[in-house]
Formats: C-alpha cells, sequence, structure tokens
C-alpha cells in the first residue's frame, strides 16, 4: 500500500464515516455513511486522492479526460487533473450535470470536447452503479468513448457488478475492509 493511499484512508476514516442510521440512494437502510465530500473538498486530502486515483487508473491506455456526475465526482476529477499536471499528464476533466441545462448551450456535459475521446468516468462513493451509468449514457450522445468506471470508495454494495454487467470495466482504490466497516 503506498503513502499517499494509506494517508488517504486515514482521513476518510477520521473524517467521512459516520455512523448512525441512514438511508441510502438505493433506498436500503444503513448503520454508516461514507461522505466523502468531507474530505474530497479539503486541501490535505484533495492531493491524496488524486495521486491514488492517478496510481488505479494508470494502466488505462490513452484517458484524455475523467469525470462523472456532480457534484461527488467533481472534486475528484479535479484531483486528478491537478496531480496529472504536476506528474506531466494531460488528463482533462469534465462535468455530468443531471439533466441538461435549459438555456445557455443546453449542454449536460460541460468541459472540453469530448466526442471520439476515451474518457474515465468518476464517482466518488458508489453504491448502486446508477450515476455512473447515467453519466455514461450523457457521454456516449457526445461522442465520448467511456473506457472505466473508477471510484474511490467502492460499498460492495452491487455497484462494481451492475457496472461491470454493462460492459464496463470497474476500478475502486478502497473497499469497506480498508475502513474497517466490513
Amino acid at each position: 500500500m503506498t503513502d499517499a493511499r494509506t494517508r488517504l484512508i486515514e482521513h476518510i476514516s477520521a473524517g467521512a464515516v459516520f455512523r448512525g442510521d441512514f438511508i441510502l440512494t438505493s433506498g436500503k437502510s444503513a448503520t454508516y455513511y461514507v461522505d466523502l465530500r468531507k474530505v474530497s473538498l479539503d486541501h490535505r486530502v484533495a492531493p491524496l486522492i488524486g495521486e491514488v486515483m492517478l496510481d488505479l487508473i494508470a494502466g488505462i491506455p490513452d484517458v484524455a479526460a475523467v469525470g462523472g456526475m456532480t457534484m461527488g465526482a467533481d472534486p475528484v476529477a479535479a484531483a486528478i487533473l491537478h496531480q496529472g499536471a504536476a506528474r506531466g499528464l494531460a488528463y482533462d476533466a469534465f462535468v455530468v450535470r443531471k439533466e441538461p441545462k435549459d438555456h445557455g448551450r443546453g449542454r449536460q456535459v460541460e468541459g472540453p470536447e469530448l466526442d471520439g475521446k476515451r474518457v474515465i468516468v468518476l464517482e466518488d462513493t458508489s453504491t448502486t452503479g446508477g450515476s455512473p451509468l447515467a453519466a455514461i449514457a450523457a457521454l456516449e450522445k457526445v461522442g465520448a468513448v467511456v473506457v472505466a468506471v473508477a471510484v474511490v470508495v467502492d460499498r460492495d454494495t452491487g455497484a462494481k457488478e451492475i457496472i461491470e454487467a454493462a460492459g464496463y470495466p470497474y476500478y475502486s482504490a478502497i473497499g469497506l475492509a480498508d475502513l474497517g466497516l466490513t
């Protein structure tokens, strides 16, 4: 395990894991909630997310851009963009809205033009796989070639299987066992 990954796990465990009674996106109940935005927007943690995610996706060739559904994927994409630039890598970032804008250019996918470009869909914490699949649908409408889904924390609630059944490779940086939640 890399030092960055170890430190990221420590930050997530200390600042983003909440215990109690929660309802998840799936409608199911849980006794803990991982709110990655509590740390992904922290100046100490965002660079670690970038490092860990860059290491996770390093073997995927010719990726032009990373991003996903706003809001969860946004800080992850920004962290990859910035840490990638620090490593001399050229990853752009994009944002996928839930719906196309009803004004301006009416876009659902914001950022660089992605037609014909290889992209990775990101998610902060996966539960159902619904957000990445919604992002994939929007990206494919603009001609992007989705080559993988990569998540920071996998809740092990079926998202991996759903994404892979849809035909996309699934990568996760941290699992529940890493956070002491199994």
